[in-house]
This record gives C-alpha cells, sequence and structure tokens, in this order.
C-alpha cells in the first residue's frame, strides 16, 4: 500500500470510529446480565463520566490523520506509525456493535486494538507530536485502563474471582504496565494523562463505597503522575 492511500485509509477510519457510537446508539456500557454473575456497578468500571475522554480522543485523533494526509501523505516517517494504526481503528469501528452482543469478545479486541496502538505509539515520528504522539498517547492510554477493566469485569463476571478482588488485579496489571509504558516513552505525556484520568474516575466509582479499590486506584494515580510530568517536561 502507498503512503499516500495508507494516509487516506486512516484518515477515513479514523472518521469511520468517531462515527460508531452513532451507529450504535443504544450502547451505555455492558449489561449488567451479560455476565454469569451479574455486574452491577462493579468497582473495576470508572465513574461514568469518564467515558467524555471519547469526543476529545475522536477529535484528536481525525484532526492528526487529517493533518497527516494534508501535510505528510508521504512522509516515510509517518508510514509505520500508520501501518500499525489501521487494526486498531479498524477494530475500533466495530467494537461497540460486538460489545452489545459479548463482552468475551469485546475484551478480545479491546486488547487488540490497544496492542495495534502501542506499536503505532511507539513508532510514532518525533516531529508533529501534536498530530502524532500526542494523539495517539491519549488514545492508547485510555485503552490501557480499559483493557484492564475489562478483564477485570470478565474475571469477576464469569465468577474466577469476587468483584473487589477482580478490581485490584486489574488495576495493578494497568499500573504496571503505564508505568513501563510511559517510562520508556517520553514524547508522549497524554498517555499517562488517559491513564490518570482513568484511575482517578475508578476513585469517584468507589468513594464511600470500596475503599480498597479506591485507596488503590488514588495511589496509581499519583504513582502515574511523576513519570507522566517528566515526560512533559522533556517535551517543553
Amino acid at each position: 500500500m502507498s503512503r499516500t492511500l495508507t494516509a487516506l485509509v486512516v484518515f477515513i477510519l479514523a472518521v469511520l470510529f468517531a462515527l460508531s457510537p452513532f451507529l450504535v446508539s443504544d450502547f451505555g456500557g455492558f449489561d449488567p446480565d451479560q455476565f454469569p454473575i451479574p455486574q452491577i456497578d462493579p468497582p473495576v468500571q470508572p465513574a461514568g463520566y469518564a467515558f467524555a475522554i471519547w469526543g476529545v480522543i475522536y477529535l484528536w485523533l481525525i484532526i492528526g490523520t487529517g493533518f497527516g494526509l494534508w501535510k505528510r501523505r508521504d512522509d516515510a516517517l509517518w508510514h509505520p506509525m500508520r501501518i500499525a494504526l489501521i487494526p486498531s481503528l479498524a477494530v475500533g469501528t466495530i467494537w461497540l456493535a460486538v460489545a452489545l452482543k459479548s463482552p468475551v469478545w469485546a475484551a478480545i479486541l479491546i486488547w487488540i486494538m490497544l496492542i495495534s496502538a502501542l506499536i503505532a505509539l511507539f513508532r510514532s515520528p518525533t516531529q508533529d507530536r501534536w498530530f502524532a504522539a500526542l494523539p495517539l498517547g491519549l488514545y492508547a492510554g485510555w485503552l490501557s485502563a480499559a483493557s484492564c477493566v475489562s478483564l477485570g469485569l470478565l474475571a469477576a463476571g464469569y465468577g474466577y474471582l469476587d468483584e473487589t478482588t477482580a478490581a485490584l488485579a486489574a488495576l495493578f496489571l494497568a499500573l504496571v504496565m503505564a508505568s513501563a509504558i510511559q517510562s520508556q516513552l517520553g514524547r508522549a505525556p497524554s498517555y499517562g494523562i488517559g491513564v490518570i484520568w482513568a484511575l482517578v474516575a475508578v476513585v469517584v466509582q468507589n468513594l464511600g463505597v470500596n475503599s480498597t479499590v479506591s485507596a488503590l486506584a488514588a495511589g496509581g494515580a499519583l504513582a502515574l503522575v511523576m513519570p507522566t510530568f517528566k515526560a512533559w517536561r522533556a517535551q517543553s
């Protein structure tokens, strides 16, 4: 696939990805009864307001891929990032429809989205970071948290762990993964911001309800502040 065609495909997929919520407008999160053990207000799940970050992610991805198509369509430094990003955006366009049917397949697909997004992020060019590394960082950061949340939901929903233990395990995995990635990725502090946003929303979800989960999420968010701040300072 030529560089120009790849740039066009990525931009079109970013637009379709952003339009997908309008095509599956009745999705408001997993139905508790989609699991053998109904998940009613599970502690691993962020508070509802946190999902508003998708509006920023969608818009930023469209702006970034649009800039790339306009100004960097034949740029060899952008091409490896685009190739890796295509699977993530393509899967993203169908994710909501799949999530309505199967939380198991939704979890599998969101990990595919995450892995390909991370590969794209590490391949992103060092220049034009407001159009490449930073939007991808926020996207991959939120996906990192969401992927771990999906595992926590499955573990509790299928009875492998109780809800609190599942939440703690998922949060610990998210913290370890995010700390390692942000420490290696100085040009994209937006990655850490995406994860911190999710962790703070888990704190809000569990305030006055589950102090153990709330404390771990808060500690995780604080632990990510320093590597995220260092990455921001390195680019300023």
